[in-house]
C-alpha cells in the first residue's frame, strides 16, 4: 500500500471517539511508521462521538475522492428512547423533558414512519457543526445562545422498523448526505405526540462500503506496522 501516493481505508469508528480523533490516530501512525513529518489524511462524513460505524479515511492524493464518498447514500441503525428529550437529541446531555408514551403502539409507529420517506425538510440540531455567521451552532448552544437554523432539504430512501417495545424504537434508515439522525429522532418523537432522543447509532454503510468491510482501529494500526517496509 502506498499511503503517501494515496489510499482509501474503511474503518469502524469506536464509541466515544470523535471523527477527528480517528483521523489523527491514523495520520500519527502513518507519519511515525513512514518517518515523514506531513501526510494529507481526511475523512468522508463525520460521525458524532456517541455514534459508531463506517468511516472512510483517505490519504495522499486519494483525499480528492472525499467529496465523492460524502455524496453517497448512507445507512444507519438507530435506537430511539421515546418519551424523553435532551438538548442534543442524544445521550451527550441529560434529559430536559419527559412526555407520555401510553398512547404509542406499533400500529401508530407504522402509521407515522412513512411520513419521513422521500424528500423532507429538516432543521439541524442546535448542537451541530452547522455554521451560522461563521460560527458553529454548537458554540452558540454551549454559550446558552439561541440561533435560528434554517431547514435543509434531504432525502430519506428507506426507514424500516426493526424493533418496538415500551419506550424504545429501533429503526434502519437509508438517507442522503446531510441527514441528522438525531434530528430525525426528534421529529419522530414529535410526530408520535411525545418526545424522543437517540440512545444508539451505528452507521452500517456508505455507498457500497459496509461495516463488515471495515478495519477495527487496533487491527489497522497493526496492519500499518506489518506492511510498511522502509
Amino acid at each position: 500500500m502506498d499511503f503517501e501516493k494515496g489510499e482509501v481505508l474503511f474503518v469502524a469508528k469506536p464509541l466515544e471517539w470523535t471523527s477527528f480523533n480517528l483521523v489523527s490516530k491514523v495520520r500519527w501512525k502513518l507519519q511515525k511508521t513512514l518517518k515523514i513529518k506531513k501526510l494529507k489524511v481526511g475523512h468522508a462524513g463525520t460521525l458524532d462521538p456517541l455514534a459508531t460505524g463506517v468511516m472512510i479515511i483517505c490519504t495522499g492524493k486519494s483525499t480528492k475522492l472525499i467529496e465523492t464518498f460524502q455524496y453517497q447514500t448512507k445507512e444507519y441503525i438507530a435506537t430511539l428512547k421515546l418519551g424523553a428529550t435532551t438538548p442534543s437529541f442524544d445521550l451527550e446531555l441529560p434529559v430536559d423533558g419527559t412526555f407520555p408514551t401510553e398512547h404509542i403502539s406499533k400500529e401508530l409507529v407504522e402509521e407515522i414512519i412513512p411520513q419521513f420517506l422521500g424528500e423532507i425538510w429538516q432543521v439541524p440540531p442546535a448542537y451541530s457543526a452547522v455554521k451560522v455567521d461563521g460560527k458553529r451552532a454548537y458554540d452558540y448552544a454551549r454559550d446558552g445562545q439561541e440561533v435560528e437554523l434554517k431547514p435543509k432539504l434531504l432525502v430519506i430512501d428507506e426507514i424500516e422498523i426493526l424493533d418496538f417495545s415500551v419506550e424504545v424504537l429501533k429503526i434502519r434508515v437509508v438517507c442522503s448526505k446531510g441527514t441528522y439522525i438525531r434530528a430525525l429522532a426528534r421529529d419522530i418523537g414529535l410526530a408520535l405526540g411525545s418526545g424522543a432522543h437517540l440512545i444508539g447509532l451505528e452507521r452500517t454503510r456508505i455507498g457500497d462500503v459496509r461495516l463488515e468491510n471495515c478495519w477495527q482501529i487496533d487491527n489497522l494500526i497493526q496492519h500499518i506496522e506489518d506492511t510498511i517496509v522502509l
